[in-house]
C-alpha cells in the first residue's frame, strides 16, 4: 500500500490517552461514582504533576512503570472507600459502559479522514484488553473502524520493547518508515522513533492540538 502524495502509509495510534480521555479527566466523574466529596481525587498526573508524586517518579526512574503506576492507584482508591480494587476494576468503574463522550472527538475525526484519504489505521496499545476486556472493545466505534488492533496485553511483550513494534508492523505490512506512530507515553514515543518509525508525542494536556498536529503530519 502507498498513499500518493502522502508521507506515509500508516497511522498507528495507542488508545489510551490519545484516542480515549485518561482517568485524570474523569475523577468528578469517579467522585460521583464512589460517592466521594467533590474534588477529594486530587491527583493529576500530566496535567499537574506537581499533585502526583507517583506521576514524577514514572519519570524520574526506571522504577516504575506505567502499568504499576495505574495498579497502585487504583488500590489508593480503593483504600478510599474501604475495598481492594484492581486496575481492571478502576477502569470498570470509569469506562463502563462504553459510552460516545469517553472518545476524544479529535481521534473520531482524523481516523474518519485518514481511512477516507485512503490510509492505513491501526492501534498498537499496551492494556486495551487487560484494562478493559474484549467485550468493552466491540463496543467502542472507533475500535470497530480500525484495519487493527494489536493489543500488547496479549503477549505481555509491551511498548517500548522492539518486539512490540515489529509485531505491530508484522499486522500493518508496511516499512516502519512508512508509519506515523502516536503515543502520550514518550519512553514509547522514543522506543518506535528507535525501531525506524516516525513518531511523535501526543500531549493529553492538549488534546484537541495534538490532534491536529497529527493531521498535518498524515497530510490531512
Amino acid at each position: 500500500m502507498n498513499v500518493p502524495n502522502r508521507p506515509y502509509d500508516v497511522l498507528l495510534l495507542d488508545f489510551g490517552g490519545v484516542c480515549l480521555l485518561t482517568p485524570f479527566e474523569l475523577h468528578r466523574y469517579l467522585e460521583t461514582q464512589l460517592e466521594l466529596p467533590t474534588g477529594s481525587v486530587t491527583w493529576m498526573g500530566p496535567f499537574d504533576p506537581s499533585t502526583d508524586d507517583l506521576w514524577r517518579e514514572l519519570f524520574a526512574s526506571d522504577s516504575l512503570r506505567e502499568r504499576e503506576y495505574w495498579s497502585r492507584r487504583a488500590a489508593l482508591v480503593g483504600e478510599s472507600v474501604g475495598r481492594s480494587m484492581t486496575t481492571a476494576d478502576y477502569a470498570r468503574i470509569l469506562y463502563e459502559p462504553p459510552r460516545p463522550e469517553l472518545v476524544r472527538p479529535g481521534a473520531t475525526r482524523v481516523v474518519a479522514d485518514a481511512l477516507a484519504a485512503g490510509l492505513g489505521v491501526s492501534v498498537l496499545t499496551n492494556d486495551l484488553r487487560a484494562f478493559h476486556g474484549r467485550e468493552w472493545e466491540k463496543s467502542v466505534p472507533l475500535l470497530q473502524q480500525v484495519d487493527h488492533i494489536v493489543d500488547c496485553s496479549d503477549t505481555l511483550i509491551l511498548k517500548p520493547d522492539m518486539r512490540a513494534y515489529q509485531r505491530a508492523i508484522t499486522f500493518v505490512g508496511v516499512a516502519p518508515e512508512r508509519v506515523l506512530f502516536v503515543d502520550d507515553q514518550p519512553l514509547n514515543v522514543q522506543g518506535a522513533a528507535d525501531f525506524g518509525m516516525a513518531a511523535v508525542w501526543f500531549d493529553v494536556t492538549d488534546a484537541e492540538q495534538s490532534w491536529n498536529e497529527v493531521a498535518t503530519h498524515i497530510g490531512l
